[in-house]
């Protein structure tokens, strides 16, 4: 069995992050999903939660927890201060689970299965109120707007992170052709559900909020749902799927959503 190599440093006194690769690509796509599945199966005292990234893992925990459970030999441990104290932090037994923990794992380079991967299509009716920038973004790679939904509703999508905004999906391969930089002047308020273009990749704006990104359709799906568990419609992992349709679509099922109390 190959050791797992990864490097890892503090994020502030009660996170830890691992680091698993250097580069956006499914394979380490699929080694941070596995990773984040083996440890949450092997979870310690204080453990909060684990939020996989492109090539990262970030391991919260609540130190005083941890520092409880400690035990007599930990707890006359040496470790040596600058300053001369002797003493242990908690992130040392963390340290040592994760240790523990990751030179038993074993990667597989076998496709995750049906129930761990799931394939969603997302409706988005595409440019006009809906997608202001559309026109702007097909100008700039001197397609048609047409053309430009054609190829973002092309593809399939893979879910690397969830950030931002709770349930805000940062999707990888778009076509390179829809390579968009992003506005140099961000907008105060993008309306909830829609999808944009930041550089070379797409997502969705969960909430009303703030953002830079080019605005070519909006989804009358709620991504984000607080009642729902898990609450965030996309995981990490996830397949994407975006759907075309008319604003008429749109409306009849965002209406429809808000009589479920969506």
């Amino acid at each position: 069995m190959t050791k797992l190599h990864y490097e890892w440093h503090h994020l502030g006194d009660s996170a830890i992050v691992l680091t698993l690769g250097t580069s956006i690509e499914l394979s380490t796509l699929d080694l941070v999903r596995q990773v984040t599945a083996y440890l949450e199966k092997h979870p310690f005292a204080g453990f909060i939660e684990l939020v996989p990234a492109y090539t990262t893992i970030t391991i919260y925990y609540d130190p005083v927890v941890v520092y409880e459970h400690f035990s007599e030999a930990e707890v006359h441990r040496k470790h040596v201060h600058p300053a001369g104290e002797n003493y242990m932090l908690p992130c040392d037994k963390v340290l040592q689970h994760i240790g523990r923990c990751l030179d038993s794992f074993e990667f597989t380079n076998e496709q995750q299965s049906p129930q761990t991967e799931k394939l969603i299509e997302i409706p988005v009716c595409y440019g006009g109120e809906y997608g202001p920038d559309l026109a702007e973004v097909a100008a700039y790679h001197s397609l048609t707007a047409e053309e430009i939904v054609a190829l973002h509703t092309a593809q399939i999508y893979p879910v690397y992170m969830i950030g931002f905004a709770p349930g805000f999906p940062y999707l990888g391969g778009m076509d390179e052709r829809l390579v968009t930089p992003r506005k140099a002047v961000p907008r105060p308020r993008i309306p909830a559900g829609s999808v944009g273009i930041g550089g070379a990749q797409t997502g969705i704006y969960p909430f009303e909020t703030p953002g830079g990104w080019n605005l070519i359709g909006r989804t009358p799906l709620a991504l984000f749902q607080p009642q729902s568990t898990p609450p965030s419609l996309l995981q990490v992992g996830d397949r994407v799927k975006f759907v075309a349709i008319t604003p008429e679509q749109f409306h009849f099922t965002a209406e429809r959503n808000l009589g479920h109390g969506l």
